[in-house]
């Protein structure tokens, strides 16, 4: 027999459905853009078979369809990433017929898994209810006054990297803070009905992401707010640098399948980035150097293009809905930054510097013909009146730490949705109750009791007529 823990059961049942899972007409592929109008006012251009080509026109033709530009609150060190450069990046993602997602990082300056600062205009707010009126407000207008100009984008993420609390006060000890979920449900809270009450009427309604860094801080962040009540959200947003992370990619396709399945949101990695070189075109320091590679993918141009075909393939096997790279056009230029001339991340962007920021063929990796996961529908019937939910566990869920919830449709039956890979030998059984006793499908595995089928190479309904 199979043993749960019926805590995280609990904490998990209410929020099964159906989890998103992409097709390959509905996958993001997607580049933070952020840089590109500051690279370009520094006389930065990027070139494709030697020709000068608008950047954006670049990612769109390459198989882009995604646009994530960050917003801080009000920067006083740069002229960038702010409302109105948003404004100008937005426009330029419409003409070319890519989304948007716009990331709010609700501070002055660079929020991320380290340290989220409060913005000097909010720094005097005292009580965690002014804060969060103050995020709502911001949220509503900003995105108003979007809205008003037809540049409403598709995706919002309340907060980057929030894996430290929000809005941090200048005297915190950021390595010994624990977050206070009080305070931080709050201003998350405030932040999600910022943006729905923007949607209202509005010309795009946007799918709002929270967003950790690391898929090891994935699933104890989720948890958190989840017992907080923070569930208000469509995306989790994962960000992934092995320099940075403790986990693998096989490591973190697993968490991407465990939280789509436990949360039924869908899963971007939403940060991601790898070297194509070790060389420098300036003295600005790289953050990406050897300490960054993986087993197998050196810092060469094929090493950086099969890490994203690759990476690409781990999302999409484990249900995810879209890669986004970021700053793949933050190139060397005469600018400097706080702490150098020129880029930190030349030798991660698209854009070869030894022959005048050519674009590398990593660009392409959303052309690349991928293995896409098949719908399997579960369909359960025969079951008596009295009981209005089913408990769906499965191999697939990546965990036994919990269960699906099928609530009863209209027709009577509990259907359950999903998609697998083609061929994964999966193995599920289903319960009427809460402690799991017996199943209610005779077992085809006497070890587990549990039913094994094979996924087929298309849509597959797996119907059962229960007797309980």
């Amino acid at each position: 027999m199979l043993h749960f823990d019926c805590r995280a059961l609990i904490l998990a049942l209410a929020l099964f459905v159906h989890p998103p899972t992409a097709r390959a007409e509905d996958f993001y592929f997607g580049a933070d853009l952020s840089y590109v109008n500051e690279m370009e006012d520094c006389g930065a251009t990027y070139r494709v078979d030697g020709v000068q080509r608008d950047p954006y026109e670049i990612f769109h033709a390459s198989g882009h369809n995604l646009v994530r530009l960050r917003l801080f609150h009000t920067p006083t060190w740069t002229s960038y990433s702010t409302l109105d450069d948003v404004r100008r990046s937005i426009r330029r993602a419409r003409a070319t017929g890519m989304e948007v997602l716009l990331d709010f990082h609700y501070s002055d300056d660079w929020a991320d898994g380290e340290k989220q600062w409060i913005p000097a205009a909010w720094a005097n707010i005292a009580t965690t209810e002014e804060l969060a009126q103050a995020v709502y407000d911001y949220t509503l207008q900003t995105l108003q006054t979007l809205n008003a100009e037809g540049l409403m984008p598709e995706m919002v993420q309340v907060g980057n990297e929030t894996n430290r609390e929000m809005l941090g006060r200048a005297d915190w000890d950021w390595a010994n803070r624990p977050i206070d979920w009080t305070r931080n449900a709050a201003i998350l809270n405030a932040g999600i009905r910022g943006v729905r009450e923007a949607s209202r009427g509005a010309s795009a309604q946007p799918l709002i992401m929270l967003h950790v860094a690391q898929p090891e801080n994935v699933e104890p962040w989720f948890v958190a707010a989840t017992q907080a009540g923070v569930t208000d959200y469509d995306l989790i947003g994962i960000s992934y640098y092995r320099k940075w992370s403790t986990q693998g990619p096989d490591g973190l396709g697993q968490v991407i399948n465990r939280v789509r399945h436990r949360y039924n949101k869908g899963v971007i990695l939403v940060e991601t980035s790898y070297p194509w070189t070790q060389d420098s075109a300036d003295n600005a320091a790289n953050l990406l150097g050897p300490d960054t590679l993986l087993e197998g993918y050196p810092a060469t141009i094929e090493g950086q293009r099969r890490y994203m075909v690759d990476i690409t393939q781990t999302v999409i096997s484990n249900g995810g809905i879209g890669v986004v790279y970021w700053e793949p056009a933050w190139v060397s230029t005469r600018c400097s930054t706080r702490w150098g001339e020129g880029s930190h991340w030349e030798n991660a962007t698209y854009f070869d510097f030894h022959r005048n920021n050519e674009l590398l063929p990593a660009a392409l990796y959303a052309r690349h013909q991928y293995e896409w996961l098949q719908p399997v529908t579960f369909r359960f019937e025969g079951v008596a009146g009295g009981v209005e939910r089913l408990y769906l566990w499965g191999d697939f869920l990546g965990s036994r730490q919990f269960v699906a919830s099928v609530p009863r449709g209209a027709d009577g039956a509990f259907v359950y949705e999903t998609r697998l890979r083609a061929g994964e030998e999966v193995r599920f059984q289903v319960y009427d109750r809460l402690p799991l006793g017996e199943g209610l499908i005779a077992p085809t595995e006497a070890t587990t009791r549990a039913v094994v089928v094979r996924v087929s190479d298309g849509p597959t309904t797996l119907s059962f007529t229960l007797s309980n």
